[in-house]
């Protein structure tokens, strides 16, 4: 699904997906709409825009990800601003592009949304890899699966293996590749390990994990 509010570039957007093999099943021009046409439609990759009329791109993504984990959102925006990368990240985007990105890199950046992997215009990823670690380094207020209960859920031997390698900032596809498994069973595992925590999304993940330390050698 394709969310901005200039119908020329929305167009262009999903005649480039659909001619690229996607099945483009909505579009959007502003967010209140988007959320409507999304939660009708059951996308399961959200090309969307933040500055939208009627409800910012932002508060779009923290509703359809608050009632369907499973959707993977990839902000495609004219504003490289770290606030605007960080505050996307934090309402459950998978990954942030922007718009001066070419058409293969946009093809691409879906591809690797579509599966789960991170997906960030060079030189965002670090940034978005620092706010974790800076979010880790709060304090953390009110009872959570990331405070200090004594019932904290036991992970198996892979799911922490792959907790640890998620919080060193690897994508699902590295993952994969260096335990030898599949992309499905790693995200298996991690749907898994949000499930036993009590957790929403990657950056809580990532957050839960360098608490703990895990994302050292």
């Amino acid at each position: 699904m394709v969310v901005d509010d200039h119908p020329m570039w929305r167009d262009a957007v999903a005649r480039d997906l659909a001619e690229a093999g996607f099945e483009v099943v909505a579009t959007a021009g502003d967010g209140a709409q988007a959320v409507r046409r999304a939660k009708a439609a059951g996308p399961d990759v959200l090309v969307l825009d933040l500055n939208l009329p009627a409800k910012p791109g932002v508060q779009v993504c923290k509703e359809l990800v608050g009632a369907d984990p499973a959707l993977r959102v990839l902000v495609l925006s004219a504003s490289g601003e770290h606030a605007d990368v960080l505050e996307a990240v934090k309402s459950g985007a998978t990954g942030y592009l922007l718009k001066s990105a070419s058409t293969e890199e946009l093809l691409d950046a879906v591809r690797r949304t579509a599966v789960g992997d991170p997906v960030f215009t060079p030189g965002l990823a670090g940034l978005v890899l620092g706010e974790y670690r800076r979010l880790a380094a709060e304090p953390v207020t009110g009872v959570t699966a990331a405070g200090s209960g004594p019932a904290a859920p036991r992970l198996t031997e892979r799911e922490t293996e792959v907790l640890r390698l998620v919080a060193k900032g690897l994508s699902y596809k590295q993952i994969a590749e260096r335990l030898v498994i599949s992309h499905r069973t790693v995200q298996n595992h991690v749907q898994n390990t949000l499930g036993k925590l009590h957790l929403h999304n990657r950056v809580e993940l990532v957050r839960y994990a360098i608490e703990r330390g895990l994302d050292g050698e």
